[in-house]
């Protein structure tokens, strides 16, 4: 599943398609990124998965998971006092699949699903998907290389295998939301999703912030794609630190090179605060689990 699910993108008058944007344009250069500085105690840590955790694959299936990974946010979540999410385009099942025995605050469909501290669910009803599901069906039976991924509450079709078909796939899946107010179209990295309109990582990032062990903390969120300009969007005025994964404009004024970078960067961080015990001892009392502390 890159991460690369979406981007509320524009709106088209002439095709009358229900596309916008919700926040500002990126800015067109990465020149002037800076590297983020070390992650304090007093963060809110909010990570993608798919191109910021873990590499991108031609299949959402077929992505690995580095082996010391899951020790790593396990460590990071205890040393924040809880305050670490994953926010994903993915559906939080397989967040949870791909991070067991991890189960840790998450967005999934970029907040259609959100799961908070405490482990209670929050879920937006699925609309009726069946048209949107059998125009990409169609697609797909037609054109080898696509790959519909059916959701909660997105049709998603990856054309990752077939770049070609990028303009095919963007047709196809504009006119399925013709006259559908209800629904927007966002183009990710090689992807094309339907999903619920007005929902998106920034707002499901503004949620958590509401909450304990989040609340009054400052917010941290890296991401690789363009659908997490509307995390960035929202950190950024809160006094927060944005980070693009990769190349590309981006609003984020901080910069890691690749999903490597990321982990670097965390165990460094995780490093640096597990050296620096916190002074109150109330904000390490998060349930250890079993898995060892990851190594450098």
């Amino acid at each position: 599943m890159r991460e690369a699910w979406g981007v509320p993108a524009f709106a088209d008058t002439r095709r009358q398609k229900r596309v916008l944007w919700f926040f500002p344009m990126p800015k067109s250069s990465d020149s002037n990124d800076q590297l983020p500085p070390p992650l304090g105690r007093n963060a809110a840590l909010f990570l993608d998965f798919d191109g910021t955790l873990v590499g991108l694959a031609p299949t959402p299936e077929a992505i690995e998971i580095p082996p010391a990974l899951v020790a790593l946010l396990s460590d990071l979540r205890d040393q924040l006092g809880g305050a670490l999410a994953v926010v994903s385009g993915r559906q939080i099942d397989s967040i949870d699949r791909f991070l067991a025995p991890l189960r840790l605050p998450a967005a999934g469909e970029h907040g259609v699903q959100r799961r908070d501290a405490k482990g209670h669910m929050q879920e937006q009803h699925a609309p009726d998907l069946v048209p949107i599901l059998d125009i990409a069906n169609e697609l797909a039976r037609v054109h080898e290389g696509l790959l519909v991924e059916r959701k909660h509450a997105a049709i998603a079709l990856h054309y990752r295998l077939a770049p070609q078909l990028e303009a095919v796939c963007r047709d196809a899946m504009s006119r399925a939301i013709n006259g559908r107010p209800a629904l927007e179209l966002m183009h990710g990295k090689f992807v094309f999703e339907v999903k619920p309109a007005g929902v998106n990582k920034g707002i499901a990032i503004d949620a958590f912030m509401t909450e304990a062990p989040f609340a009054g903390r400052t917010p941290v969120f890296a991401g690789d794609d363009t659908t997490d300009e509307s995390g960035f969007a929202v950190v950024q005025p809160r006094g927060g630190i944005a980070i693009k994964v990769g190349s590309g404009p981006s609003l984020a004024l901080h910069r890691l090179e690749s999903p490597r970078a990321v982990y670097e960067w965390l165990v460094e961080a995780r490093d640096m605060l597990v050296a620096k015990p916190s002074a109150n001892p109330e904000e390490n009392t998060q349930e250890k689990t079993e898995e060892p502390r990851s190594p450098r």
